[in-house]
């Protein structure tokens, strides 16, 4: 059973699992450095990824239609791979960069008081090192693009550089976070188009309520910590109509990316993804206990499934229209 850290005790944070394999494989002198990228809590990056792969699936499965090649109606492989390697990479570098931002805030709310900085595991310079080397794995990745792919991804560093800031003046955060965490929906689609259109901004716009709403359960977690170091956020700011809240911008969501898919003529079997996504947010919204920090956490994982159901709506669709004929 690994400790949770603390000045002079070297350890995991408050909300890692202890069985994760970043204790059970790496050598405690690394152990900081996976907790600022947050290797040991893989749902972030997990959901940075999903606006990639959904946008990656939609642009492949397009104007999909019997007789069509199936190889051409799935996304590129070398493209998931490479999204994969950005999200982990890019997820990290602003994890880092938020640590280094809030470190004397995180240092007052019990959750966040074990992460690296404030439990002096590492100096703020060995913190902003391991930021640049982040950086350079996500540069490298973004130049396997087309120039116009690169640019675009460029324009996000704005978004994501802003974002730790934001606690402090509006009780939006998320709508940045949103803005930052769902640029791959456009990032993806032009990777293989070199353009953009109206589908992907529908499913960027999409995936930003999605995350607006996924981040105000998590956000539930810290909200009386919150208010007494003076962080604002959606949750604190819906307070009990939260559920009101979710259910406009989880249904926005999921309108913004019917758009996006009738917009991309996609196949009509790939709503059943969208639908059984729409299930799956229902139920969060019905159950929520936003008093629960175990279960707001619980909540918050459980959108991987969201982001599955979406994508594997998305590939069984264009394979069932081009499978079908053939069978």
């Amino acid at each position: 059973m690994v400790q949770i850290q603390a000045r002079g005790q070297t350890g995991k944070v408050m909300d890692a699992p202890s069985g994760h394999w970043v204790y059970r494989l790496l050598p405690p002198s690394l152990w900081p450095y996976a907790q600022l990228a947050r290797w040991d809590r893989p749902i972030g990056w997990q959901l940075l990824l999903w606006p990639c792969l959904w946008s990656a699936a939609l642009v492949a499965s397009a104007g999909a239609k019997p007789g069509d090649d199936i190889w051409s109606v799935l996304p590129s492989l070398w493209h998931l791979l490479l999204f994969l390697i950005g999200a982990i990479a890019m997820r990290g570098a602003g994890c880092t960069l938020n640590d280094l931002a809030d470190q004397d805030i995180d240092d007052q709310v019990a959750r966040t008081r074990s992460r690296p900085l404030p439990s002096g595991q590492v100096t703020r310079k060995q913190a902003w090192v391991f930021l640049g080397l982040q950086c350079l794995v996500g540069l490298a990745v973004v130049l396997q693009f087309n120039w116009f792919t690169v640019a675009l991804s460029f324009a996000s560093l704005v978004i994501v550089a802003a974002y730790p800031f934001m606690k402090r003046i509006t009780d939006w955060p998320q709508l940045v976070l949103g803005m930052a965490f769902s640029w791959g929906a456009l990032v993806a689609w032009s990777a293989q188009t070199g353009s953009l259109s109206l589908s992907p901004v529908l499913l960027y716009i999409g995936a930003i309520l999605w995350t607006i709403g996924y981040d105000t359960i998590y956000a539930h977690q810290d909200k009386e910590d919150d208010a007494l170091v003076g962080v604002r956020s959606t949750a604190r700011l819906f307070g009990s109509k939260t559920k009101q809240a979710l259910i406009v911008l989880y249904g926005g969501a999921l309108l913004c990316f019917a758009g996006a898919f009738a917009v991309a003529e996609v196949p009509m079997p790939a709503l059943a993804g969208l639908l059984a996504a729409g299930a799956h947010l229902y139920r969060q919204i019905t159950v929520l206990d936003i008093d629960n920090p175990e279960q707001c956490l619980r909540l918050f994982r459980s959108n991987n499934v969201v982001g599955w159901l979406i994508f594997a709506g998305l590939i069984f669709g264009a394979l069932w229209v081009v499978i079908k004929p053939m069978v």
